[in-house]
């Protein structure tokens, strides 16, 4: 099948999505991403309080 992996500078691991771009991700692909954005919003936030 098809996957994208995506990764992010501040992101120390990479998330992988099934299916091509424009495809609807699986809840748990969503959830993932989202506990991914929610973990790089609060390294930019601890950084910035540094």
């Amino acid at each position: 099948g098809s996957h994208t992996n995506w990764i992010h500078p501040l992101y120390a691991g990479k998330i992988t999505v099934s299916g091509k771009d424009g495809n609807d991700a699986k809840p748990y692909q969503e959830k993932n991403v989202q506990k991914a954005i929610d973990e790089v919003e609060g390294n930019i936030n601890n950084d910035e309080q540094t």
